[in-house]
């Protein structure tokens, strides 16, 4: 894609025009995601405030539909695991596809209220807070959002957030960021919430700057600095964001879990493994009849998350085992750790990727038999099973394209 360039996210760039995301296979393959152009200073935040070189343990907390936490993941060391939240179950399977596309095997989703992570005996390095809010910064791009809004929803988004903040608090180590945002302008929910985070919880704040050319207004209060875009001022919609630290608290201790991992055999993991690039990475396990890859360095962190939170999907679905053939898990075909070069793959063209994303018939002729990796460009778009003369299409009916063109 071309277009200007976004100066405070280096992969971001302005699109001159909306093309149709949904027609484009790139997209669903995971390549690129779609996302409001001032919300992505986040990323230059977030390289002021941690060292993104460390192996970090990072929670998005209200990440649906996903544009925060790819962002946050593609800037993580590889070495790193993020938690993306959900609240709400329907944004949560949003939440959980697109991240599924994005391919990244240390990250864990969960769909839980806030108040639910202090069961963890772990706590996190940063945690990202993406309030809901009442969206002042969005009237000019949707403007029926303006019917939405009252004195009375601002009031009471500010004491969710309040509530959202003091539930998240204990699961953040002392000396661990929070980065709070809200895509609104009134204060109540921005600086007078700042302002809370000082006096209730002992917040401090941490030495940020932005270039003076981006636009971005700076406010403070008492000595927290936040930053509100502007449409008129800032390339992008209404938003704003602030970056404290914890001062007080406990560090946690990992306790030994009561349940036990179940560990898949040697023999099952030889199976399991085989379309890896990097097998010896990874803890393989089973659940039900569903084996998962977990980052090795991080199994016994996420065993916790699994043991306290309600769990969507943590590491790599890798598939089941249907005797000693291993059928594929859609997740497995996005993965950054699968090894193309293991496996049958078969090339689509345009028309032919846009058929199959819409579980419609497409040339198979030229597709050996047994299981094939369909890729758009390269790029891992779902699997087929060529059973000699038919093939059988496992892209997720639920994922599929309803329109024609």
């Amino acid at each position: 894609m071309e277009g200007d360039r976004i100066p405070w996210a280096e992969d971001g760039i302005y699109l001159p025009e909306r093309p149709s995301f949904t027609l484009d296979p790139a997209f669903h393959a995971g390549a690129y995601y779609v996302q409001e152009a001032s919300s992505m200073v986040l990323e230059e935040i977030l390289k002021q405030v941690v060292n993104l070189k460390e192996n970090l343990l990072a929670l998005d907390l209200c990440a649906a539909p996903g544009g925060k936490s790819t962002h946050i993941q593609s800037l993580l060391s590889d070495g790193s695991l993020l938690v993306s939240n959900e609240v709400i179950k329907t944004r949560a399977n949003i939440l959980a596809e697109n991240l599924t596309k994005w391919g990244f095997p240390n990250v864990v989703i969960t769909n839980n209220d806030p108040s639910h992570f202090d069961r963890l005996n772990v706590q996190f390095d940063v945690i990202v807070v993406d309030a809901p809010c009442s969206g002042e910064g969005l009237f000019r791009r949707e403007p029926e959002a303006m019917n939405e809004w009252s004195p009375e929803a601002v009031k009471l988004c500010a004491t969710r957030q309040q509530r959202i903040l003091a539930d998240i608090w204990p699961a953040l180590k002392p000396g661990g960021v929070l980065i709070y945002s809200t895509c609104t302008y009134n204060s109540l929910e921005n600086e007078e919430n700042l302002e809370w985070l000082s006096e209730q919880l002992d917040a401090e704040g941490i030495s940020i700057n932005l270039n003076d050319d981006w636009g971005f207004a700076e406010t403070e209060t008492r000595g927290i600095k936040g930053f509100h875009a502007y449409p008129h001022k800032v390339k992008g919609e209404g938003f704003f964001i602030a970056a404290v630290r914890k001062n007080d608290g406990f560090e946690k201790k990992l306790r030994k879990q009561k349940k036990p991992m179940n560990f898949a055999s040697k023999q099952e993991i030889g199976t399991v493994s085989q379309w890896l690039k990097e097998p010896e990475q990874f803890d393989f396990i089973k659940h039900n009849d569903l084996f998962i890859a977990l980052p090795n360095q991080w199994k016994e962190v996420i065993h916790d998350i699994n043991s306290n939170l309600y769990i969507i999907s943590e590491g790599i679905d890798i598939g089941r085992l249907k005797g000693k053939k291993l059928i594929p898990n859609e997740g497995l075909a996005f993965s950054t750790a699968l090894d193309h070069n293991q496996l049958s793959t078969f090339e689509l063209n345009l028309e032919e990727a846009l058929n199959y994303l819409r579980k419609e018939n497409f040339n198979f002729e030229a597709m050996n038999n047994g299981w094939n990796l369909i890729t758009y460009q390269g790029l891992g778009l779902g699997w087929a099973n060529r059973i000699q003369q038919r093939v059988n299409n496992y892209y997720p009916t639920n994922w599929r394209i309803r329109i024609s063109s």
